[in-house]
């Protein structure tokens, strides 16, 4: 039997991707939306401004849109997916949780909280039980988990797949797509014929919350990782798809091939949305590209080449779908994860 679940932001960009990802998806049945107070009460199909390829689902387009608040959800609801910008998240998210709803969240508030769950399944899953440390504290019969910022997750799982080398130092520079902004979030005048050389906050989320995924949790608190990590962030005229320039200095020495091979082995999980393998690596110097490799792993692998030996130690590109990967099928990947470690 499914799990039913509701989606908080459900008119967005990342809304409707969750939407056409979690329709056909065998083991969760969407039962609630949610949007803004001049959505409620509207069908679905009249509330939201449908961008995603393909037409809307049918059994969604006609579902009531409701407030976002937890007296209009379901009590049979068993799993929140958030896609709220992070001002209305920040104001919201806890009373669902305190409701007794479980919140699978790709907002970016809360997301460094030393009791919220930070979660790339493949990287870092037992992470999830800090749930346990939030509900102790917080007094919580729900519970919330978030997924990373885009550009976190695009080069977080090959660092992952490097650790055993002792991660010293990361420098990264991501060239990323301006569907990252929402559908206005960037006008043509503006990245036509351009790249923006700066992106708001993007920089300071990259630096911490990669050194929060890869650390370590003892059952009780969660230590960082000890490597010193160092972000530009660039907005080019790209639609999906974020490429990262990542140089690694680490403590042993680390070839190449030998970290190819690492990532080409990197595990992944037996999740429904969980790729295999999660990082597909080029040997073509000038792969991986956002137009030809963006979908690897129907969007959810992270693609990886150009490995080389720098100045600065290995030097390498990686890329992620950031709407699929990055974002609305982390959430469903963590919430997944949720339902296989017995949340739910």
């Amino acid at each position: 039997m499914a799990v039913r679940v509701g989606v908080l932001g459900a008119t967005g960009a990342v809304g409707q991707r969750l939407i056409q990802l979690l329709d056909p998806h065998p083991e969760f049945e969407i039962a609630a939306l949610t949007a803004s107070e001049s959505s409620a009460g509207k069908t679905y199909r009249q509330a939201a401004k449908w961008r995603v390829e393909g037409p809307i689902p049918e059994d969604v387009a006609e579902m009531t849109v409701t407030e976002t608040d937890p007296d209009a959800v379901p009590d049979d609801v068993a799993l929140i997916f958030s896609s709220l910008p992070s001002n209305v998240g920040a104001e919201v998210e806890p009373g669902f949780c305190e409701a007794g709803y479980v919140v699978s969240s790709n907002s970016s508030n809360g997301r460094m909280d030393d009791d919220v769950p930070l979660v790339i399944p493949e990287v870092n899953a037992e992470h999830l039980d800090l749930l346990e440390v939030q509900r102790d504290r917080r007094g919580w019969d729900g519970a919330m988990v978030k997924n990373p910022n885009c550009s976190t997750i695009t080069f977080v799982p090959t660092l992952a797949a490097l650790t055993d080398y002792g991660l010293e130092k990361v420098h990264v520079s991501t060239l990323q797509a301006v569907s990252g902004a929402g559908y206005d979030g960037v006008t043509s005048m503006e990245i036509i014929d351009n790249a923006i050389p700066y992106i708001g906050s993007e920089e300071d989320k990259l630096e911490t919350e990669s050194r929060k995924l890869l650390g370590e949790f003892d059952g009780a608190s969660l230590t960082h990782n000890s490597m010193e990590v160092a972000a530009s962030c660039n907005r080019i005229p790209t639609v999906d798809g974020h490429l990262e320039n990542v140089w690694v200095e680490t403590a042993e020495d680390l070839s190449p091939e030998a970290a190819k091979d690492a990532m080409r082995e990197y595990p992944s999980l037996d999740l429904r949305s969980s790729p295999d393998p999660l990082i597909h690596v080029f040997e073509e110097p000038d792969r991986p590209q956002p137009r030809m490799d963006r979908n690897v792993g129907d969007g959810m692998a992270i693609a990886a080449g150009g490995h080389r030996e720098s100045t600065f130690g290995l030097q390498y590109n990686c890329l992620a779908h950031n709407t699929l990967r990055g974002a609305a099928g982390a959430s469903v990947l963590n919430g997944e994860l949720l339902l296989e470690n017995g949340y739910l």
